[in-house]
């Protein structure tokens, strides 16, 4: 859907709960492969089982020790990262070229909502050079892994809300030795991923230049997955 002067207006929002990361990896590319010029374009918030992936970019040595959790093979950008239940995975599937965007302006935009969103809560949160992610003093609060396909974006963003940041100590964050993380509940801020959402969505609506979203259900979801 187009606004006045070109504008994209809105996005659809799913919630879609705990979901294994190689079911939503597939799923995207699925939705990828299938969306068409004037398919809307979507937002899936949601939370995975513990597993830790490797981006495009990705060295096995950088999985310092064997904790139990599997270790999947990804096609986004960057090194390894750690997701689990607790922290909110968010995967935008836009259509970069109907809103204009480069990928390293859609890159600064995706980090700028994960700020506001920040900010909100009343945490000062800051980029780093040459270090995709959301920082907070010199802790990552949030990383980041993209990938872009006829011009269409999927993987996206994983902010740490309430979780267990053991099996980060298992690897060298994104390629980094050393690299401490952190999390809203260790910054004061005591909240559900539900009540997060929202205030992402909206940052997103801000950072990326929609007018709104509008929040589905998981029903009309599986109806999209299935297209053909």
């Amino acid at each position: 859907m187009q606004g006045a002067g070109g504008i994209v207006s809105e996005f659809n929002l799913y919630n879609l709960g705990k979901v294994d990361y190689l079911t939503g990896f597939k799923d995207q590319k699925r939705f990828i492969d299938l969306r068409q010029a004037d398919t809307q374009d979507e937002i899936w918030c949601l939370e995975h089982h513990p597993v830790y992936t490797l981006g495009l970019s990705g060295k096995t040595e950088h999985i310092l020790s064997d904790a139990g959790i599997p270790v999947v093979q990804s096609d986004r950008g960057g090194q390894v990262t750690y997701h689990g239940p607790g922290q909110l995975v968010v995967y935008p599937l836009l259509d970069l070229k109907r809103l204009k965007m480069t990928v390293k302006h859609y890159v600064h935009q995706l980090e700028q909502a994960i700020i506001d969103t920040l900010n909100h809560y009343n945490i000062a949160a800051h980029r780093i050079s040459g270090a995709p992610g959301v920082y907070v003093d010199d802790k990552k609060v949030a990383a980041l892994g993209i990938r872009i396909r006829r011009g269409y974006c999927y993987h996206g963003i994983a902010i740490n809300i309430d979780m267990d940041l053991t099996p980060f100590n298992d690897i060298n964050p994104c390629g980094f030795k050393d690299l401490k993380v952190t999390q809203l509940k260790d910054l004061g801020v005591d909240v559900k991923i539900s009540d997060v959402v929202p205030v992402l969505a909206n940052s997103m609506v801000n950072a990326l230049g929609y007018e709104s979203y509008l929040t589905q259900n998981n029903a009309q979801l599986a109806d999209l997955k299935t297209m053909s």
